[in-house]
Order: C-alpha cells, then structure tokens, then sequence
C-alpha cells in the first residue's frame, strides 16, 4: 500500500503509539481511516463527474454532426424542389428551344407549291395463261 513494506509500517506505528499514547490512538487510527474514505470518495466522485462529462460532451459533439448533416440535407432537399426555381430554368429552357427552332425553321421566302398530275397508262390486255407466248433461247 503507497509504496511501503511491513518495516515502515511497524516504524509509523511506533511513532504514533509514542506521540499519541495507547489512549487517543485508537480513535486518531478510526479519523485517519475516515480521512482516507472521504479522499477516495472524492476522487472517484470527480472521475465519474469527467467521465459523465466526457460522455456528455462526446453526445453534445454527434448531435452536432447529426444537425449538421440534416441542416445540409433539408437545403439541398429545398434546392432540388424549388419550384421558382424550376420553373425559371424550364422558362429559360424553353426560350432556348424557341429561340433555336425559329432561327433555323425560319424560310427565306414562301415557295408555291407544286401541282402534280398523273395520266393513267392504258391497260395491256391479258391473255389467258394457256395463249402466253413462250419465249426460247437459241
């Protein structure tokens, strides 16, 4: 215990038989006793004390990032669903579009259009299968 053998004890007990006497000793060994609980129960009520408080903190910092994350998330959720937005790109899109197929759908000058007439061929007459004419290579 603190470091100290069997012989050093022996030597502080002798010493405070001496000083103290047989009488006062025991109770003065019962406050040093208690002395010694109080100082440990301080000490290991000011550790759980930190411990709690780095725990705390530890909580305190992932509530943060949680935060952070969802404050993050919520304004890109509000840009890819803005409406006025949108629509503002949808107009400009669709000026781009007008603008591209009227300046190539634009004709330089207005063309008449173009009678066209058929003349129906006279018909051949048809022979019946039998009477074709057979044609042979010589």
């Amino acid at each position: 215990m603190f470091g100290m053998g069997i012989g050093e004890i022996l030597l502080i007990a002798i010493v405070a038989v001496l000083f103290l006497g047989p009488e006062k000793l025991p109770s003065t060994m019962v406050e040093i006793a208690k002395f010694f609980r109080s100082v440990k129960s301080t000490v290991n009520s000011a550790r759980a004390t930190l411990e709690e408080e780095m725990k705390f903190s530890e909580m305190k910092e992932e509530a943060l990032n949680y935060k952070k994350e969802l404050l993050d998330a919520s304004s890109e959720l509000e840009r890819i669903t803005n409406v006025t937005e949108i629509g503002s790109e949808l107009n400009v899109i669709k000026n781009d579009l007008n603008f591209n197929t009227i300046t190539s759908a634009a004709p330089a000058a207005v063309k008449e259009p173009e009678v066209v007439t058929f003349t129906p061929k006279p018909k051949e007459p048809v022979l019946p299968a039998e009477t074709k004419p057979i044609e042979v290579n010589v």
